[in-house]
């Protein structure tokens, strides 16, 4: 995922309809044959649909114009004039398509994972087999097809994870991630290794949980200091969060409230989420005293009593079990609080017709 992108703005359109052929029966001894002519064929409609292996939007930026193809032409003999192919975009999970003009939510796959139709194609036009009455056996009107639509959009994503990893640069959490799941985020001994969101899968049981790591956050996160306020929005679907604690940072008692307040500066919704605190290198010793870490964790959870606080070391596997039962008991209880958008809200459909009544065109 290195080349990793959570917004794309594209340009589609759907098909033309054909346009409908004015024609004659001509044979032999059948001087007078009537008309013949077929109808256009409809044009292609523009398609989302997700794609489970995908996990970022890099292949909208080489591709921005997405065009259905337009229906053909009807023939002579009363043929009808082919349907238009349709073009179908591919997005991951969790994407939200949006007006580029307006911003207003189109469409959300992270509710309903069904293709899309945001387009349909136009109709083709009447050919002038239509047109025949009693009055008029030879009429030269065709219709023609009626013209497809063209829309900018923006498309963001927002990843779809059980638990988020919340933390300051270089507080463990990707190399939590590594420990617990098959992903391999880059760990180093600075801050900031972590530039892009990082998805594993943990195995708990008969149960998977999707961990997401995100760059770490600093103190003004929310109004744009680091890297973490571009990413904040991925944990705004998890059922729940996990605030990874430094306890070889001095300032490991304050974390939790620094974090926190940059969070609900971002969205309310956030701190409303279930959520542990777990005190990472446990293993290490103080530089002042020597002392095992362990009595910062009892300092950290001594502050904050109504909070569940956990010590892991990823180093010794310290509390891992421990803290890997209690990302399966967060995901199980979090169904009613998960402070996610409700799957039943009325969302606009987007879905723009191209249609047109044949009556009234006759008319």
């Amino acid at each position: 995922m290195e080349r990793f992108a959570d917004e794309a703005i594209i340009e589609v359109t759907s098909g033309s309809g054909g346009n409908g052929c004015a024609a004659f029966r001509r044979e032999k001894y059948v001087p007078k044959g009537g008309p013949a002519g077929g109808d256009g064929g409809r044009g292609g409609s523009v398609v989302f649909t997700v794609r489970r292996n995908l996990r970022t939007l890099a292949h909208l930026r080489y591709k921005h114009i997405y065009k259905a193809e337009n229906g053909r032409d009807g023939e002579n003999w009363g043929r009808y004039g082919q349907n238009g192919a349709d073009i179908i975009i591919p997005l991951p999970p969790g994407s939200l398509i949006r007006s580029i003009e307006t911003n207003e939510l189109i469409h959300d796959f992270s509710h309903n994972q069904e293709d899309f139709i945001f387009l349909k194609g136009g109709n083709g036009g009447w050919g002038n087999i239509h047109f025949k009455s009693s009055v008029n056996q030879a009429p030269r009107k065709a219709l023609p097809g009626k013209p497809g639509i063209t829309v900018k959009l923006k498309i963001e994503l927002q990843i779809m994870a059980d638990i988020g990893l919340v933390g300051f640069p270089n507080a463990g959490k990707s190399s939590l991630l590594d420990r617990f799941t098959n992903a391999r985020p880059k760990i180093a001994a600075y801050p900031f290794t972590t530039k892009i969101p990082n998805l594993g899968v943990l195995t708990s049981g008969d149960k998977d949980i999707i961990i997401a790591d995100i760059p770490g956050l600093i103190e003004g996160a929310s109004q744009g200091a680091g890297l973490g306020i571009k990413f904040l929005k991925h944990i705004s679907r998890t059922k729940a969060l996990a605030f990874l604690i430094d306890l070889s940072d001095d300032n490991y008692l304050a974390a939790f409230d620094i974090l926190l307040n940059e969070l609900g500066s971002f969205s309310a919704d956030l701190i409303k989420k279930k959520r542990l605190l777990a005190g990472t290198k446990t293993d290490l010793l103080t530089e002042d005293s020597g002392a095992d870490l362990k009595g910062r964790l009892t300092e950290l959870a001594a502050k904050y009593p109504a909070e569940e606080v956990m010590g892991i070391s990823v180093f010794s596997g310290d509390g891992i079990k421990e803290l890997s039962n209690a990302f399966l008991r967060l995901t199980e209880d979090t169904d009613n609080n998960t402070g996610a958008d409700d799957p039943n809200d009325e969302i606009n459909t987007g879905l723009l017709q191209t249609d047109f009544d044949e009556e009234e065109e006759i008319e």
